[in-house]
């Protein structure tokens, strides 16, 4: 199939996922009240629903804070970001195996210059490269996107998914304990 067939493919996938989750009334769940409300309510399947949540608002673009927010003002810093951590791990896996068995590894065919050439700074260290990406965006689903079409092996997207979020997840829990400690939340 050719790339841009694919990457269209992806894009209505996406568009439907989004109008779906729009028009069913579920995007109003992607909150920070409700997921809280969800882990406080429920330690084992609130954590579940947590993880569910976080992988499919990643595909529709919820920003991975409002997450991660959710789980320190519930569980603290330590737990809530260990919790974020692996949450977010399998998230990023879960978007990329979607993205990849729908679009496969269309930005390989493109002959855009400026692809290529970060396709190749990609193939060139995809472990470190994937991991300075995430330490900068963390779980954007933009990113995920274009990692699962880059073609990039997907143990060595997962190492350095890995390797890259601790650092920026312990920076957010501490800031959202601050914030949550000074405005009285726990």
């Amino acid at each position: 199939m050719r790339p841009y067939k694919r990457l269209l493919i992806v894009v209505l996938f996406l568009a439907a996922l989004l109008a779906l989750f729009q028009f069913s009334g579920l995007r109003e769940h992607f909150n920070l009240a409700f997921l809280r409300q969800q882990i406080i309510d429920n330690k084992i399947s609130g954590l579940l629903i947590f993880v569910l949540l976080f992988c499919l608002g990643n595909m529709i673009q919820i920003p991975g804070w409002i997450f991660l927010a959710a789980a320190v003002l519930s569980l603290g810093k330590i737990w809530g970001g260990l919790a974020t951590y692996i949450a977010a791990v399998i998230s990023c896996g879960f978007t990329f195996l979607t993205i990849r068995f729908i679009g496969g590894d269309a930005m390989r065919g493109l002959k855009n210059p400026y692809a290529l050439k970060m396709l190749r700074g990609l193939d060139a260290h995809p472990i470190k490269s994937i991991a300075l990406l995430r330490v900068l965006f963390q779980t954007v689903p933009a990113l995920n996107y274009a990692l699962a079409l880059s073609g990039v092996k997907f143990y060595k997207y997962l190492i350095g998914t890995m390797l890259g979020l601790p650092l920026p997840i312990m920076l957010y829990c501490l800031f959202f304990d601050y914030i949550g400690k000074l405005l009285h939340l726990y």
